[in-house]
């Protein structure tokens, strides 16, 4: 049955038979419609309730499906390809601000001076405070092939620095792979961020140079990876398995939604050794390849319970509006059959954001399968790892107001300019984390204590952490472009923990005997 709104009415035709009900429905969100729009109190439009009522009822399906104008989903669809918000700033929201976490080299916004941190306040004359990141991304990306007068803030947020720029705005692509490194002789560090239209040709490309540096196994990176293309995701799986192999499935209410992806030829690093690392903010596509992965028993998994997002969606033009809805048509299975989306129903957004990397159900009632070499894995939502590590650190919100305000960056900075700039410097910071403490954490968290008068006493685990992330900020800054590389790579516990499995991956791979 097909319903128009039009002109701000609510229009149906006749029901015909076995309709009836959907007809009576619908007259009451007419009545409730005019009831709103004659009598309530605040003047509010047909064209809002009704936007309001679309999103409600997308709302109630799942956190995934929603209502745009036509403009705004072809931009979204943009992005989603790999297409930066065609300023070159990775942006991240913090306290309700979009900020660039990250600037693309030669990129409009490092042309401009952008740097890290700076805050993004207002573009042209619309403030973004308070807007979603991908939103300001949207409104960046409505720009393109134009200049666009950017508003920033820089420094502390309680006297922050206003500066004006202009971009000159072009598309970029999004680089899939991070960081590539030696850690170790013979052990590579690779870290895959984002499944963009490129992502198999940089993967490839960097799996080369590792080869020829001399790596013989790798860590295959997969933490805070956000998804991104399902096709490259498959492309990504056929450099490390036989042609052929299944990597994952769509099953759907409708026969069309019913889908098996393969790989599509065996890859040059299909017998490569691999340790994959995930956690609570991989998702989507990076978790159906790290579930294909586990499945196959292909690498070990190491890290935490991925994120439990893997739906297929397919927006749906609506005529005469062109406005799109886009539905969930499909949840994705691992080869083995869990589904990796994580229970959804009877919960708010909020719970649902906060449930990330939770199972939502009880050990012992979580849907048992097997992979090839019949080793047991869990249903639940998400992808369990193989080898679980430490819940992550909950840092204190007075590292964060340090951070926002730059007393963290100041810190660091002061430490870094006080070193020297040798080789040999270098290294002895890289591998002395008990020199982090005494020289650099202790006298952060006294300026934390007498600055944000807050009481600054983390537990081991959260000292060792900020103590990581403060040096390799100095390492960032007195030993550019790759020091700050050398120390995470080399101290974090994750990549530590994945390296000491490589001895005895076959015998945790073999299963059962």
């Amino acid at each position: 049955m097909v319903l128009l709104l039009v002109g701000g009415s609510l229009v149906t035709p006749r029901p015909l038979a076995g309709q009836a009900s959907a007809y009576e429905q619908l007259q009451r969100f007419s009545a409730v419609l005019n009831h709103i729009r004659l009598n309530y109190v605040d003047t509010v439009t047909y064209a809002e309730l009704v936007s309001a009522a679309i999103e409600g009822m997308l709302r109630s399906l799942d956190p995934h499906s929603y209502f745009v104008s036509r403009r705004d989903w072809e931009m979204r669809s943009a992005l989603e390809r790999g297409e930066l918000g065609v300023s070159g700033m990775v942006l991240d929201e913090e306290e309700g601000v979009a900020t660039a976490e990250a600037v693309v080299p030669e990129s409009p916004a490092a042309k401009a001076g952008v740097l890290p941190g700076d805050r993004l306040v207002q573009i042209n004359d619309t403030s973004v405070v308070g807007l979603e990141v991908a939103k300001v991304e949207l409104l960046l990306a409505r720009s393109k092939g134009t200049k666009v007068r950017v508003t920033l803030e820089r420094g502390p947020r309680l006297e922050p620095e206003s500066l004006s720029v202009t971009l000159k705005l072009r598309p970029l692509d999004r680089m899939s792979v991070g960081l590539v490194r030696m850690a170790g002789s013979v052990t590579a560090y690779l870290r895959l961020g984002w499944f963009g239209t490129k992502a198999d040709e940089e993967l490839h490309r960097a799996l080369k140079q590792l080869e020829r540096s001399g790596a013989q196994q790798v860590i295959l990176d997969l933490r805070d990876n956000p998804g991104g293309m399902v096709d490259a995701a498959v492309e990504i799986a056929s450099e490390f398995f036989p042609e052929g192999t299944l990597v994952f499935r769509t099953r759907g209410r409708k026969v069309d939604a019913n889908r098996d992806f393969v790989t599509k030829r065996t890859g040059d690093f299909a017998s490569l050794p691999l340790v994959v690392l995930v956690n609570e903010r991989s998702a989507s596509a990076s978790e159906a390849l790290a579930g294909a992965m586990q499945d196959h028993d292909r690498a070990l998994l190491l890290g935490r319970r991925t994120f439990g997002k893997a739906l297929e969606q397919t927006g749906f033009l609506l005529v005469p509006t062109g406005d799109v809805v886009e539905l969930t048509v499909a949840h994705v299975e691992t080869p083995s059959g869990r589904v990796i989306q994580r229970h959804y129903k009877g919960i708010s957004v909020e719970q649902y954001q906060s449930f990330a990397g939770k199972s939502g159900a009880a050990a012992d009632t979580v849907t048992r399968f097997h992979t090839d070499h019949g080793r047991e894995v869990r249903g639940g939502g998400g992808i369990a790892p193989d080898i679980t590590t430490s819940a992550p650190a909950t840092y204190p919100v007075w590292w964060s107001v340090a951070v926002d305000s730059g007393l963290a960056s100041a810190v660091a900075d002061s430490v870094a300019r006080s070193l020297p700039g040798s080789d040999g410097a270098r290294a002895a910071w890289a591998g002395d984390p008990a020199r982090w403490r005494r020289e650099l954490l202790d006298p952060f968290l006294a300026h934390v204590r007498t600055v944000l008068h807050v009481r600054a006493e983390p537990d081991t685990a959260v000292a060792s952490r900020l103590a990581l992330l403060l040096a390799v900020r100095v390492a960032d800054v007195r030993w550019p472009p790759d020091g700050g590389a050398e120390v995470f790579v080399g101290n974090d516990p994750d990549i530590r923990a994945a390296a000491s499995y490589f001895p005895r991956l076959g015998e945790l791979l073999a299963g059962p005997k």
